[in-house]
C-alpha cells in the first residue's frame, strides 16, 4: 500500500512542476482603446485590445499564463522594482510605453514591437473657426491665441508639445485619454495630440473630430523589464520576432485597425543594435538650456504653489460664507428648509471632492450643451478647469464649515437670544449681532484646521487639468526621475511653508478673541 502512495505521489509530481508561472504585465485599463479596455459586448468583466492579445501571445510562446496588473500609467515602471513575489509585482511594462532614454536608465527594454506617430485631433468646427490647420498653427504669432492642448502626462507627446511649441500652447495633461477627448469634443479644448492607435480608434468613434496636419515624431512602443533577468528579454524579443515571421502580430494589429505601413520598419530592427544611439523626441524639455536645472525646477513648482495658494485664498472664504448660511438656516430656519440643507450637506460630506469635480468640470457641462439653450451653453464652454475647482472646493468645505458653525450656534446659550428678543431686537438683528460673533470666535480652530486641509486638497484639482503644486510635481517627476526624492522633499515643503504660518496666525487670532476685554490694547 505504501508503495503504491509513492508512486501516485512521482507520478502528480511532474504535472505540479509543469503548472505553468504567470506573465505579469502591468497596465492602465483607464487609458482605454485599442490598448486595454471592457468589453461591452458582455456582462462580466472582461479586457479587450490589441495589448491584451499581444500579453496573451507572448505568455503563450513563453510557456507561460497572461495576468494583468492593473496600476497607474506614468507609475507603472515602479512596480518592476518592487520584489517580484509580491502581489503587485509585475515582469514586464506593457501599455504604449515609448522607447526612452530616461526609462532606460533604470530598466532594460525589448525590441519593438509597435511603431508610433503623434496625431493632433481637433474638433472640425474648431479647425475652420480657429484656423487650427497643422503643427505650425501652434506656434506663437501675433495676433493668434494661445491654444490650449491637452496630451497624456508624461508621454512623448507631452514632451513634444512642451519643447517645439513653448509659449504658442497653453498645455493641459491629463492621465486618461477619454476626458481629453470629450472636450475637445466640446470644444472647450483646442487640440489633442495622442498616438495614432489612440487617434485612429477615436477618428472612427467620433465623426465630428479630424485628423489636422501629418503624423509626426515616428518612435517605438517596447516592453520594459528589469536589467537583471535577460533571459525574459530575450525570450520577448524572439516572441516577437516570430510573431512577426509567421503574422501573428500583423493578425491583432488588424483586428483593431492600427496595423500600417509603418510597422513593416519592425522588420529592420529585428537584427540592428539595440536600443539605438538616436533614441528620438524622448529628451527633457528643457534639455541643453542649463546645466543646472534647479532653477527652472524651482521656478516651475513655484509657479505651481501659487496656483495652489490662490484656490485656497478664492475658495475657502466662500465655503465659510456658504457654510454659516447654511449653519444659520438649519438652527434658526423654518423646518421646511432645514431638511434639504441637512440633505445637501450629508450628500456632499459623504462623496468624495475627485467625484465632486468630475461632476462639476465634466458631467454638468455635458449636460448644459444638450438642452440647447444659448446662455447654459455659453457658461459650460467657459467653466475653466481654475473655475471649477474653486466651485468644487467652496461646495466640499462648505459642508464641513457649516457643521462647525452649526455646533458653534448650539453652544450659545438660549438665553441670550431670548434676552435680545426681550430687549426689542429682532431675531434677525440678534442672530447677526449676538449670536454669530460668539459662535464665529468658538469656531477659529476647526475652521483653521480645515483651511489647512484645503491647502493639501487643492490636490484633487488635477482630475480636472488644474496645475497646481502636486500635479506639477507629478509632471517634472515624469520628466526627471533622477531627482524624485529631491522633488517631493521640495513639493513638501513647500506646502508646509504655505500652512505653518496659518497655524500661528490663527493661534494668535485665537489668543486675542479669547482674550479678556481689558486685556486688549
Amino acid at each position: 500500500m505504501r508503495r503504491w502512495l509513492v508512486l501516485v505521489l512521482l507520478a502528480a509530481a511532474p504535472a505540479q512542476a509543469q503548472e505553468k508561472k504567470p506573465l505579469r504585465w502591468g497596465t492602465d485599463p483607464a487609458g482605454g482603446a485599442p490598448y486595454v479596455y471592457t468589453d461591452k459586448t458582455v456582462e462580466a468583466e472582461k479586457y479587450i485590445g490589441f495589448e491584451v492579445e499581444l500579453a496573451e501571445y507572448l505568455a503563450g510562446k513563453l510557456g507561460r499564463t497572461s495576468a494583468m496588473v492593473k496600476g497607474d500609467w506614468s507609475k507603472l515602471p515602479l512596480l518592476l522594482k518592487k520584489p517580484a513575489d509580491q502581489d503587485d509585482a509585475i515582469d514586464i511594462v506593457l501599455n504604449g510605453y515609448e522607447l526612452r532614454k530616461d526609462l532606460l536608465e533604470d530598466y532594460a527594454a525589448t525590441r519593438p514591437y509597435y511603431v508610433y506617430r503623434l496625431v493632433m485631433m481637433t474638433h472640425a468646427e474648431t479647425a475652420k473657426d480657429k484656423d487650427l490647420r497643422g503643427w505650425a498653427d501652434l506656434f506663437p504669432s501675433t495676433g493668434r491665441p494661445v491654444k490650449t492642448v491637452g496630451v497624456l502626462g508624461g508621454s512623448v507627446a507631452h514632451r513634444h508639445v512642451k519643447k517645439t511649441f513653448a509659449e504658442g500652447v497653453n498645455v493641459k495633461t491629463s492621465e486618461d485619454v477619454k476626458p481629453v477627448l470629450d472636450l475637445v469634443l466640446d470644444r472647450r479644448m483646442d487640440a489633442t495630440v495622442q498616438d495614432n492607435p489612440c487617434a485612429t480608434y477615436f477618428l472612427k468613434q467620433y465623426p465630428d473630430l479630424v485628423a489636422v496636419g501629418e503624423p509626426v515624431k515616428p518612435g517605438f512602443y517596447v516592453i520594459y523589464y528589469r536589467k537583471d533577468d535577460p533571459a525574459l528579454g530575450a525570450a520577448l524579443d524572439k516572441a516577437i520576432a516570430e510573431g512577426l515571421r509567421d503574422g501573428s502580430l500583423r493578425k491583432i494589429y488588424a483586428k483593431y485597425h492600427v496595423w500600417n505601413e509603418d510597422q513593416e520598419r519592425l522588420w529592420y530592427w529585428l537584427e540592428q543594435p539595440w536600443p539605438p544611439e538616436e533614441i528620438g523626441d524622448d529628451e527633457d524639455p528643457e534639455e541643453g538650456v542649463a546645466v543646472n536645472p534647479w532653477p527652472r525646477l524651482l521656478k516651475e513648482l513655484a509657479g505651481a504653489a501659487g496656483v495652489t495658494v490662490l484656490l485656497s485664498v478664492v475658495s475657502f472664504p466662500i465655503a465659510m460664507v456658504a457654510g454659516l448660511l447654511i449653519a444659520v438656516g438649519r438652527v434658526y430656519g423654518p423646518r421646511w428648509l432645514g431638511f434639504p440643507l441637512g440633505l445637501g450637506v450629508e450628500i456632499v460630506r459623504g462623496t468624495p471632492l475627485l467625484l465632486q469635480l468630475f461632476v462639476i468640470y465634466y458631467l454638468i457641462p455635458e449636460l448644459m450643451f444638450q438642452t440647447r439653450w444659448d446662455g447654459l451653453i455659453w457658461l459650460a464652454k467657459n467653466l475653466t478647469p481654475f473655475l471649477a475647482g474653486v466651485l468644487g472646493l467652496a461646495l466640499n468645505y462648505s459642508a464641513y464649515e457649516s457643521e462647525n458653525y452649526r455646533a458653534g450656534l448650539l453652544a450659545i446659550p438660549k438665553g441670550q437670544m431670548e434676552a435680545a428678543l426681550a430687549l426689542g431686537m429682532t431675531r434677525f438683528t440678534a442672530i447677526r449681532r449676538i449670536v454669530v460673533p460668539q459662535a464665529v470666535r468658538l469656531v477659529i480652530p476647526p475652521v483653521t484646521n480645515d483651511f489647512i486641509a484645503l491647502f493639501k486638497d487643492t490636490s484633487a484639482c488635477s482630475v480636472i487639468l488644474v496645475v497646481e503644486l502636486t500635479r506639477k510635481y507629478n509632471e517634472l517627476y515624469n520628466f526627471n526621475r533622477d531627482l524624485i526624492v529631491e522633488l517631493a522633499f521640495v513639493t513638501a515643503g513647500l506646502y508646509l511653508l504655505m500652512s505653518y504660518p496659518l497655524s500661528l496666525v490663527a493661534n494668535r487670532l485665537e489668543r486675542h478673541l479669547n482674550a479678556p476685554a481689558g486685556g486688549r490694547g
